[in-house]
């Protein structure tokens, strides 16, 4: 699909997909500025995505939890994402505090998530049935699917649950219960990526461009929102 849209002499490209290594993108001699993905050889702007996982470890350990989980997919150090893990796991182990990781697909469908999710759920309940389970979910939407399963089996949140979710999308705000959020400062990232590509772009197009000697990497720091999910 990339290789189509080149043969309409573009001049620039954001990209957000992850399936696209860099070292592909940088080939085609077009400037491109990366979001939230792989980046080696390319310019992106992305999320401070380690303080959002320092930032989601110190509010559940804030919230006197006796474990702390991460569930995340699995992921190679290349991806900003895995700054998440970095952070939360640096968290934990700089404050004793017990932790666990659960790396692992959750699905593409609604469907997909709610049962990996509770598949989770009781499994966390076989191993901690009296401790109190903080966890930091990979987006709003899987907080917003663990919340609902919980509702459906107790009737509430249980007092033996935190939950905060990551990029304070819609859904965090409009659950049965608002959740708690590490939330993405979308529009800083959008202009700061239109910046970084219109800066390349332009050069370009001097008599005498100077290209790039080595990608430009913007870093945005997260925002943590606090709501009913975290006591």
């Amino acid at each position: 699909y990339i290789e189509e849209l080149m043969a309409y002499n573009i001049e620039g490209m954001i990209v957000l997909s992850p399936t696209i290594p860099s070292r592909e993108l940088v080939a085609d001699n077009v400037p491109v500025v990366s979001i939230e993905r792989e980046d080696r050889y390319i310019s992106s702007v992305n999320t401070d995505n380690y303080m959002g996982g320092v930032q989601a470890a110190s509010l559940l350990r804030k919230s006197s939890c006796d474990i702390l989980i991460h569930v995340n997919v699995e992921m190679t150090d290349e991806s900003p994402a895995y700054g998440r893990v970095r952070g939360f796991t640096d968290i934990c182990e700089e404050n004793g505090v017990d932790y666990e990781l659960i790396l692992t697909d959750l699905g593409n469908t609604y469907e997909e998530n709610w049962e990996k999710i509770l598949a989770i759920v009781n499994t966390l309940e076989e191993k901690y049935p009296d401790k109190k389970k903080g966890i930091f979910m990979p987006n709003d939407t899987n907080a917003n699917v663990l919340l609902n399963i919980l509702f459906r089996k107790y009737g509430k949140l249980p007092d033996t649950y935190q939950i905060i979710g990551f990029d304070d999308s819609p859904i965090s705000r409009e659950a049965v219960i608002p959740i708690s959020t590490v939330g993405q400062q979308i529009s800083v990232i959008a202009n700061t990526a239109m910046e970084i590509l219109s800066s390349q772009m332009q050069e370009r197009k001097k008599r005498k461009p100077a290209p790039l000697k080595e990608p430009v990497h913007k870093i945005i720091p997260p925002i943590l929102i606090r709501r009913e999910t975290t006591v």
